[in-house]
């Protein structure tokens, strides 16, 4: 699939291997398991700032030094472990952005004990249905909407770090909270089935 050239993909995808093969398999599927949450989520946290393409491209380096984004044990890293990030040789160099990962495992793990699963928590915003704008069907994509508000609000007042509008957006996109492919992209007619147009 990733590799054939016949198939028509959102433009944004194009210029990168990596970030084809994210974009078929990953982008707007919609996501119920909690580590594959906190990973994507933590991506986004770090790629505040930055690019996608260059999270996309250090993501098996991300892996390495978060413990495959284990949140339980992310939850218990020490001094320790912050400087051994911080000496992986290409890893990202920002003390505040791996203390935030850190501060995060132990806030997902709260949701957790909250709502039997972050899932299920960040599920509930679109009442476990995922949401396709009829609006962004050709390419006119917010960057920002009411509903990733509503969470960046929330998600910080429980204590999250890096998780504005923005970033909630972009994660809500990658989990398949928002089906956000173009129509005339093959994933859209794959994905769209199980959503409610808004």
């Amino acid at each position: 699939m990733m590799n054939n050239e016949n198939l028509t993909r959102c433009e944004w995808c194009l210029n990168d291997e990596l970030m084809i093969k994210y974009h078929d398999t990953e982008f707007g599927v919609p996501t119920h398991d909690d580590y594959k949450q906190f990973e994507h989520l933590m991506l986004e946290c770090l790629q505040c700032g930055l690019n996608w393409q260059y999270v996309i491209r250090r993501r098996n380096i991300f892996r390495s030094c978060f413990d495959n984004f284990d949140f339980e044990k992310v939850a218990l890293y020490d001094e320790q472990d912050i400087l051994r990030i911080l000496h992986t040789e290409d890893m990202l160099k920002s003390r505040r952005k791996i203390e935030a990962i850190i501060n995060n495992a132990k806030r997902f793990i709260e949701v957790r004990r909250e709502f039997g699963s972050f899932s299920d928590y960040i599920w509930s915003y679109v009442d476990n249905v995922p949401r396709t704008y009829k609006s962004h069907c050709n390419g006119d994509i917010p960057a920002e909407n009411d509903l990733s508000r509503r969470i960046a609000k929330d998600l910080k007042a429980r204590g999250f770090k890096y998780v504005g509008a923005v970033t909630i957006y972009s994660h809500l996109q990658g989990v398949g909270i928002i089906n956000d492919h173009m129509e005339s992209c093959f994933r859209y007619s794959e994905l769209v089935k199980n959503t409610v147009f808004i």
